[in-house]
């Protein structure tokens, strides 16, 4: 795992190790660009893959929150992107590969490496197919960091932010584990990680964007997908990317949450929900997770990102690191 970048200019100067390039014109643009991640301390960051891997990675911890790496097929998740560029542009990747701006590519914080994942823009209804190759964003109330390219075919290059959908596309990212040697650190049994308990959070998952909505008008048949590009890979082969095709769907109304967990018992979340009343509207929602049932501790509804950062500024200092900012109808 390389060093981690910052995301959008929102969010507090944290470990930077980047300047901000501020040209006249666009500086708020560039903000968002060359802060779009943290900056992970150089002790806590091997050094990069010299060639490109498949890889799962081991639980680590950034800025005191443990982040636990595994393989979920069924990974469908709601919250905000944020994107970078030119700060990164020819470095290589958590994986190995040498990130190019002008690729659809992503950086999650858990998902292996490579996958292969769609991002909805909640906001503009404008979907992609995106291949995950790195990690982060270290930033709270960041889900995804996306490329520049991936940021202006979604749609959000200019605002820097965007509610999204992630879901990993199972069969394309098996395709991808298979293709590439996996990370040699990862063959051997590797002793256990002195992790904290893992806080259960739950994510948003939302029905496709548009349910519920009226449809679109209709459109002009699409072009045909153009084919599979070939990404240079850091040991000079190459990898098949996903075309970069966009659909488009009506996006349906949108809210922000602040959720601070997710408990099996509700004695245990009225206690929370007793601890976080005093910062805003909370309350205890239901919901099905497998065989069990869970009760989530949320905040809001919020429809401001910058008031949405704040409360989860909040909620993180009072002791509650595991928050996460989640969308929902």
């Amino acid at each position: 795992m390389r060093p981690t970048r910052r995301s959008a200019s929102w969010c507090k100067p944290c470990l930077v190790a980047a300047a901000c390039l501020l040209v006249a014109g666009c500086a708020e643009t560039e903000i968002v660009t060359n802060t779009a991640k943290e900056i992970k301390q150089a002790t806590e960051a091997p050094a990069p893959q010299p060639h490109a891997v498949y890889k799962v990675g081991k639980p680590y911890q950034v800025a005191g929150v443990w982040y636990y790496p595994s393989v979920d097929y069924h990974y469908d998740a709601t919250g905000i992107a944020s994107w970078y560029g030119p700060d990164f542009h020819g470095k290589y990747t958590a994986n190995g590969e040498v990130f190019d701006m002008n690729e659809v590519t992503a950086a999650h914080k858990t998902l292996p490496l490579p996958s292969i994942v769609r991002v909805t823009n909640l906001e503009n209804g404008r979907s992609l197919l995106v291949r995950v190759n790195d990690r982060g964003p270290f930033v709270n109330g960041r889900i995804v960091d996306v490329s520049r390219r991936a940021a202006q075919l979604l749609g959000f290059e200019a605002a820097g932010t965007a509610k999204v959908r992630v879901s990993v596309v199972a069969d394309q990212s098996r395709q991808l584990a298979l293709s590439l040697p996996r990370d040699p650190s990862e063959k051997q049994q590797q002793p256990t990680v002195a992790a904290a308990p893992r806080a259960p959070v739950e994510a948003e998952a939302l029905p496709p964007p548009g349910a519920g909505t009226p449809a679109p008008p209709p459109q002009p048949a699409a072009a045909p997908a153009p084919p599979a590009r070939q990404v240079a890979l850091a040991n000079g082969n190459a990898l098949a990317a996903p075309a970069p095709v966009v659909t488009q769907q009506a996006p349906g109304p949108t809210n922000m949450y602040v959720q601070a967990g997710a408990f099996s018992q509700l004695e245990n979340a009225n206690r929370l929900q007793a601890i976080l009343s005093p910062l805003g509207t909370t309350k205890i929602t239901p919901v099905q997770v497998g065989d069990h049932q869970m009760f989530r501790v949320r905040l809001g509804p919020i429809s401001d990102l910058t008031a949405a950062d704040r409360m989860l500024d909040r909620v993180i200092k009072a002791g509650y690191k595991n928050a996460q900012l989640i969308v929902a109808e």
